[in-house]
């Protein structure tokens, strides 16, 4: 679609899902055992035919820029291009962005080189779903809409987590909250379904080039959901496009951890192996994984891991994780390693009681997320096994439930969580 320039927002500081954000963006969390987030989107587009896309950076940027830098490269007949757009001062504005619309504000000077866009296609970079783009586009330009927002039902229960609006029969936009308090009001935007849903805006957006040119114009206008959509239904043809498939705005780590372990299904929500539309990401080139005398119940292992006489079940286990001998995983979702520690370093460490990297032998993982490159020793039991809600604790943190081992974390023999 040559006509289409896709903008996808990644520059999110991803508060919610701390400790996975302390060292990297949302859109660079690790997902599925060997992807990151913001593949997803821009997987989409490039499945939609769309191949000229943007990622707006900011907060936390390093390793989200050099995940696309080394994973989404096309060849030099190709016109096609995913390019880095980070924050900068400029001697015109010497502020970093104030939200989402302010984002795509002030690169606006870096679209004019693509005139032929007739229409901009704005994407969030943390959510998980598959989406066709060239459906929701046609519709914007057969209805002759000016803004397009994508749409998803949810259970009116949590119409407080997103703009919610409401539709006539033609299509077009009658009414929109950003994310109302349930009240008697909130009865006008039930869809008829029998089931008591609403539509919820996806921040999934379609505008005509000189539209969204208009209503940037204004710069106290910073976001999109809680001033431009307001905005655009005052003043523009702003129309709802209904999706019905799945859709998971994993910007929590009790949504992060539930859309990672849906994954170990024989039947999960999102599909990975799905070949008419794939998911790219970067290629590393391991060897596959190499598997011991286990025991694994659905489990997804990505390549190079070294797992030696372990149970596994309905678990995640990511890239060049190293699980040793009598360690039990359930429910988990161990994001893997960036690296293979040599025989010397190993015995370095162990001369100063840190373990490996990877999980110890006889460790108990249980309902938990472990982030890359933490050393969790032997004998070690993680299963919040006092029923915590929230707790910061020295290189693990619980939230919703679920213990976080930071990236990085050591976690001594026979420690318990």
């Amino acid at each position: 679609m040559k006509d289409v320039l896709g903008i996808i927002l990644g520059g999110g500081e991803g508060k919610r899902l701390f400790p996975l954000t302390k060292y990297r963006s949302k859109p660079a969390v690790p997902f599925g055992g060997k992807y990151r987030l913001v593949d997803i989107p821009i997987s989409n587009c490039i499945n939609s035919g769309i191949n000229k896309i943007f990622v707006c950076t900011q907060f936390n940027s390093e390793s989200l820029n050099r995940h696309i830098n080394q994973s989404y490269k096309f060849d030099y007949f190709h016109q096609g291009f995913v390019d880095i757009l980070a924050a900068e001062q400029t001697l015109n504005n010497r502020s970093w962005y104030q939200g989402t619309a302010d984002a795509v504000r002030k690169n606006l000077v870096h679209f004019r080189n693509y005139p032929q866009a007739g229409d901009f296609l704005i994407l969030s970079g943390d959510q998980l779903y598959r989406m066709d783009f060239q459906e929701m586009i046609t519709q914007h330009q057969s209805r002759g809409a000016e803004v397009t927002i994508a749409a998803v039902p949810v259970p009116v229960q949590r119409c407080g987590e997103f703009g919610i609006m409401k539709l006539d029969d033609s299509g077009r936009i009658l009414d929109f909250l950003e994310k109302p308090v349930p009240d008697d009001r909130i009865k006008e935007f039930l869809i008829d379904t029998g089931n008591g849903h609403v539509l919820a805006s996806m921040g999934i957006y379609v505008f005509k080039r000189g539209v969204l040119k208009d209503l940037l114009a204004d710069a106290s206008l910073t976001d999109f959901g809680a001033h431009i959509i307001p905005r655009a239904l005052e003043e523009r043809k702003t129309c709802g496009y209904i999706y019905g498939g799945y859709w998971e705005d994993v910007g929590t780590i009790r949504t992060f951890y539930e859309a990672n372990i849906d994954l170990t299904r024989i039947t999960p929500r999102f599909n990975f192996y799905e070949e008419w539309a794939p998911v790219y990401t970067h290629p590393r080139y391991l060897p596959t994984s190499k598997i011991n005398a286990c025991r694994l119940e659905e489990a997804i292992l990505a390549e190079g891991c070294i797992i030696d006489r372990a149970q596994i079940r309905q678990s995640i286990i990511g890239v060049r994780s190293v699980i040793q001998e009598g360690a039990r995983v359930r429910r988990s979702v161990v994001m893997g390693a960036d690296f293979y520690e040599t025989e010397e370093e190993k015995q370095e460490n162990r001369n100063r009681c840190i373990p490996d990297v990877g999980i110890g032998g006889d460790s108990l993982i249980s309902g938990a997320i472990i982030d890359k490159n933490a050393r969790i020793g032997r004998g070690v039991k993680i299963c919040n096994q006092d029923n915590l809600t929230e707790f910061d604790g020295e290189g693990y943190t619980i939230r919703e439930g679920i213990v976080v081992v930071e990236k990085g974390a050591v976690i001594p023999d026979g420690t318990r969580i």
